[in-house]
């Protein structure tokens, strides 16, 4: 695959927003062959002095850190530095988080199941200028911006969980059993369960069925 580069032929510059050091690491030995990866950072404050100083060409940007996750990257950093681009790299591909994080000014909004030529491509391509998805969440941007009422931007239920119980949450009502949640979020089964239950106890539900039909009713699923 030919490297991507800028208008002045310089390989692009790119760095990292994702408080799963793991996750960073495997995503810059991936890239390496592909761009320059500048700096990464694990949570928003850490994300909003590292790009002032780096400056880069792309930021991939995870949607849920602790400490506000990528939309608070966004609102920090949008109008003092607006020459840098914003690709949001999730695990979600929820409607709501699309919808957010386009709103506040990213340029593309990709899973982590994107292959590395892929997600090279896509950061070529929001450097260019151009909006990238993956295939099934351009639809819920169009909905969003059509206005149409079927799209859940804001709800007063879902408001009350937290970015992580979010998370688990949608695993939890796609069928994964506590164990794989807890390897897919890099996070403990006690956890987990610590979360399900704050989830149940705010929702006022007793069990996970429960929630797997409200989560699709929302189409968070």
């Amino acid at each position: 695959m030919t490297e991507p580069a800028t208008d002045e032929g310089r390989r692009l510059t790119v760095f990292l927003v994702d408080d799963h050091a793991m996750f960073r690491a495997g995503v810059r030995a991936e890239l390496g062959a592909h761009v320059d990866v500048v700096g990464e950072a694990s949570s928003v404050s850490e994300a909003v002095s590292r790009i002032a100083a780096t400056v880069p060409d792309v930021v991939l940007l995870d949607v849920h850190m602790p400490d506000g996750g990528g939309r608070a990257v966004l609102d920090a950093m949008r109008r003092s530095h607006p020459q840098v681009k914003f690709l949001a790299l999730s695990v979600s591909d929820a409607a709501e988080d699309v919808i957010g994080l386009i709103r506040a000014g990213a340029r593309g909004y990709v899973t982590k199941t994107i292959s590395p030529d892929e997600l090279a491509a896509a950061i070529k391509r929001v450097a260019d200028g151009d909006a990238v998805f993956s295939p099934r969440l351009a639809g819920f941007v169009l909905d969003a911006f059509a206005a149409r009422p079927d799209v859940p931007v804001a709800d007063p239920e879902l408001d009350q969980l937290t970015n992580r119980e979010r998370e688990v949450l949608r695993l939890l009502a796609r069928g994964y059993a506590y164990k794989e949640i807890a390897k897919e979020l890099y996070i403990s089964i006690k956890t987990v369960e610590t979360h399900v239950s704050n989830v149940l106890r705010k929702l006022q539900m007793s069990n996970r069925y429960e929630l797997s039909r409200w989560a699709a009713d929302r189409r968070l699923v």
